[in-house]
């Protein structure tokens, strides 16, 4: 039975660490035109920098999670 629940709930952390890259990549297309428009503008340090803190900020979100979720695996996972 609890080989069960643990299989359920591996499959449900998968599917949303799944889902979380999926809408992380769509944000990424979606800030390029945004990135590419502030580079055309000047280019300035400035600019650069909120473009590092934009895709810095995206890849965080992606990452984090995905530790989260192993180690909350790794909990739950039957001795």
């Amino acid at each position: 039975m609890t080989e069960s629940r643990f299989a359920i709930v591996r499959l449900v952390l998968r599917s949303a660490a799944f889902l979380l890259a999926l809408n992380e990549i769509r944000g990424i297309v979606l800030a390029v035109p945004v990135l590419y428009a502030m580079y055309e503008a000047g280019g300035t340090l400035m600019a650069i920098w909120l473009g590092f803190c934009s895709l810095a900020g995206i890849a965080l979100s992606v990452i984090v999670p995905m530790f989260a979720i192993r180690k909350l695996e790794r909990r739950l996972q039957p001795a």
